[in-house]
């Protein structure tokens, strides 16, 4: 394994044939649009699963039963996520990136747009929850395969050095996907009503991702096959259980990038799902406000995610990851302290500051886990280890509002979970940084 003084790997490889600029592009706009339609899709429904689903579909249950029970479904979107790792990372990792990818957003965009025809519990009973929960299963299937594909899509194809760099550009889907999904609950109360809001006008923003898919999908058919991949058929040296081969000769590596993977998608659900629910609910704040307060955060990491990846080409990915980690876990305590008693002004220099800090592990966590395994298991390996994390941080939702409940709604009972999540990520960062190897090595 080759690695230099600065913690980096060294990327090119003389047998892989780089692409041209042009190519290089459209590969990041097809990953980055991939990963901002899935992440568009899972958004849609975890901010609507922690206002609206509870009275829509598990009315029966309550006000605290539905609520939990609609965080539950959300979670479930995580339990698939496992499958569907295994599944299309087999899949990458044997058929190739690209045709995998074309599976994974077809099945995603299908589900989603499906969910904006169910019926609610008042027209139908509970074959709407049913209907409901086997479509957050479905879309976690698809999700399982499409962010271990999307990274290596960008990385495979760098073709230089900058494989870091490239790394976090599908990073900018979850903002993106968070951005449109704020705005469209901003916005579309206000333009319909809330009582045409809550009676069909929520059908839209899933419906919505039928269009996105077409764009999608056009723009995965104009693309090659990675140079990284192509050299694995041309050499013959595909395994025939990718996964299994990261079981026998990879585990310790497959542990650290499940802790390195846990802030990045931990972060997201904690504080732009959870303290929606927990900030407008429990604390007073108008929903509005603090959707808006998400949104200029997001917005912000339009900026931050390339420069720590360009940052992560420096000095290398895994110690972006660890400097992220260790600022959250500095500032958890301090930032869910104010929140009870913040000024709107104050709540958005909080989502900012708290969102940079975890913006910094998941920018560099693509390349980190990229460089943790090879090219003939590397679809699997990674996408299997942040399917394990998404399954975690899928649960900090109910858990956190269950803990809430029990401790009554103290203020720091997010920043623990918080706290918690960053120590696992920084000291799995650590960990990693002399466990990388070349991003084209087969």
């Amino acid at each position: 394994m080759t690695q230099l003084d600065s913690g980096k790997v060294p990327t090119t490889s003389p047998t892989v044939q780089s692409l041209t600029t042009r190519s290089r592009i459209k590969v990041l706009w097809a990953s980055l649009i991939g990963t901002s339609l899935e992440s568009y899709d899972f958004y849609v429904f975890s901010y609507l699963s922690v206002l609206f689903l509870g009275p829509l579909f598990f009315e029966p249950l309550g006000q605290f039963g539905g609520t939990l029970a609609a965080l539950l479904t959300n979670a479930l979107g995580f339990v698939a996520r496992p499958l569907g790792a295994i599944v299309f990372g087999h899949l990458g990792d044997r058929i190739g990136r690209r045709w995998t990818l074309i599976l994974t957003i077809t099945i995603m965009g299908v589900a989603t747009g499906l969910i904006g025809l169910l019926p609610t519990y008042a027209a139908a009973g509970w074959i709407g929850a049913v209907l409901l929960v086997t479509l957050r299963l479905i879309q976690g299937f698809s999700l399982g395969g499409e962010w271990g594909g999307g990274v290596l899509l960008a990385t495979e194809s760098s073709g230089s050095a900058r494989h870091a760099f490239y790394a976090a550009f599908p990073q900018l889907g979850s903002p993106i996907g968070s951005i449109i999904t704020a705005l469209l609950y901003l916005l579309l109360p206000v333009g319909l009503g809330m009582d045409a809001f809550l009676e069909w006008g929520w059908r839209i923003p899933f419906l919505a991702a039928i269009p996105f898919l077409l764009i999608s999908l056009w723009l995965r058919f104009t693309i090659d096959e990675t140079p990284v991949f192509r050299e694995v058929l041309a050499t013959g040296k595909r395994e025939r259980v990718p996964l299994a081969v990261v079981f026998r000769t990879k585990p310790v590596a497959l542990l650290l990038a499940i802790g390195a993977a846990l802030l990045g998608i931990g972060s997201y659900s904690l504080m732009n799902s959870y303290t929606l629910e927990y900030g407008a609910v429990q604390l007073g704040y108008s929903y509005n406000e603090l959707l808006l307060a998400v949104t200029i955060g997001g917005l912000l990491q339009l900026v931050t995610i390339p420069l720590f990846g360009a940052w992560a080409n420096r000095i290398g990915s895994a110690r972006v990851v660890l400097i992220g980690a260790i600022g959250t876990l500095l500032v958890a305590f301090p930032m869910y302290f104010l929140l009870p008693s913040a000024s709107f002004a104050v709540l958005v220099g909080m989502m900012i500051i708290g969102g940079t800090l975890p913006t910094m592990s998941w920018a560099a966590l693509g390349g980190l886990m990229a460089e943790l395994f090879g090219a003939r298991i590397r679809y699997s390996a990674i996408s299997f280890a942040y399917a394990i994390a998404a399954i975690v941080s899928g649960f900090l939702l109910p858990l956190t509002y269950a803990f809430g409940e029990a401790v009554s709604y103290a203020w720091w009972h997010p920043a623990i979970v918080l706290a918690v999540i960053s120590a696992i990520t920084a000291v799995s960062a650590f960990l990693a940084r002399r466990r990388t190897e070349p991003i084209e090595a087969a």
